[in-house]
């Protein structure tokens, strides 16, 4: 499959909410994620399949969803970016805000074997 290929299943899968079977059916077992950010004493980056399944599970948890738009995929060799856009309350916090996010995909070998997030911090 093309990166556009993969990148139109990947956002046709998570805007049917099926986020973790777009990981383990398009996502390499050596991925590499990488957050803009991590928490005091945290890797922003994450290695491997079971450890971005972990990460979303995370980051789930810690938030209530109040609404979630994915755009694109906007393609470039190989590599494809998509616009996330988020209403979320943390849990921890209480506090409401409204997050843009870009994920940039970088895939080999019919997988997505990259992923790096971009967003606002603080």
């Amino acid at each position: 499959m093309t990166p556009m290929e993969i990148g139109t299943k990947l956002v046709a899968l998570v805007k049917a909410g099926k986020n973790d079977e777009a990981k383990k059916e398009l996502y390499a077992k050596d991925i590499v994620s990488v957050e803009a950010g991590a928490p005091p004493g945290g890797n922003p980056e994450s290695h491997g399949l079971d450890a971005c399944l972990e990460k979303g599970k995370g980051w789930v948890a810690a938030h209530e969803i109040h609404g979630a738009e994915v755009e694109g995929p906007f393609p470039n060799g190989d590599r494809f970016a998509v616009v996330f856009r988020y209403d979320i309350t943390q849990r921890a916090s209480g506090n409401r805000i409204k997050m843009n996010e870009v994920a940039l995909f970088t895939v080999k070998a019919d997988k997505i074997t990259r992923e790096e997030f971009f967003y606002a911090m603080g």
